[in-house]
């Protein structure tokens, strides 16, 4: 078995930042750094060693939905000293991760698991995954703006793939739009809006997929449906 696939089912991270992870020579086996991304291991004779501890392939996977607050990083550790997502998982003791991330600023639905397959097949953009945004900028929006967000904008370089921007209420100070993308590059929304001259107050996730955050409180998690579990393995094709 290829070491990043061992990780990601391990529960370290999805497969591409495991990839991250030994090409930073962050990981050992038998001892031994290990910088090769094709690197092989028998996860019955070999020890694994990652942050110091040896890796196990965890016994129980785990899904949960979380309403991520703002003000808190989607990672389980900062170098910066900033509040982690972690801290709404207080009585979780397996090591779970993101699937995808929000923002330190922007709030709302987060997959938490420590199904490392799941995780790098949802985020991989050939799926496609759409997810919905509750976006309030700081002024009106002209319907020519908002078919210039769906038909894609440049964003470093980058354009776009076309999305979905329904306009709910409309001021000369704020508006509110229900933005659908199936695309996860960082801070997107945020940037797309600034390249029609925008600036977002507030951005929410409300749903991924078939999805819905609901009435789910901010700050709190609850454990996905056995229902919502084969939605997201259906996405991937498991």
């Amino acid at each position: 078995m290829r070491l990043q696939k061992y990780m990601a089912e391990c529960g370290v991270a999805s497969r591409r930042k495991s990839e991250e992870l030994i090409a930073q020579g962050k990981v050992f086996v038998n001892g031994k750094r290990v910088t090769e991304m094709g690197f092989q291991v028998d996860p019955d004779r070999d020890e694994v060693v990652f942050a110091g501890k040896r890796l196990k392939c965890a016994s129980k996977k785990i899904y949960l939905m979380l309403n991520k607050p703002a003000g808190c990083v989607s990672t389980c550790h900062d170098e910066k000293g900033r509040k982690t997502i972690m801290a709404y998982l207080p009585n979780i003791k397996e090591r779970l991760y993101p699937v995808g991330r929000l923002d330190f600023t922007t709030e709302g639905l987060l997959i938490m698991t420590n199904d490392g397959e799941l995780t790098n097949a949802l985020t991989h953009p050939k799926h496609g995954v759409q997810k919905k945004y509750l976006a309030v900028i700081d002024s009106d929006i002209t319907p020519e703006e908002i078919q210039k967000l769906e038909q894609g904008v440049i964003i470093d370089g980058y354009k776009t793939a076309p999305a979905i921007f329904h306009l709910l209420s409309r001021s000369d100070n704020r508006s509110e739009i229900l933005c659908v993308i199936s695309e996860g590059k960082n801070r997107q929304l945020r940037r797309m809006f600034e390249a029609v001259g925008k600036s977002v107050l507030y951005l929410k996730r409300v749903a991924v997929g078939d999805l819905r955050l609901e009435n789910l409180k901010k700050g709190t998690y609850r454990p996905l449906s056995a229902e919502e579990i084969r939605y997201l393995k259906n996405l991937n094709g498991k």
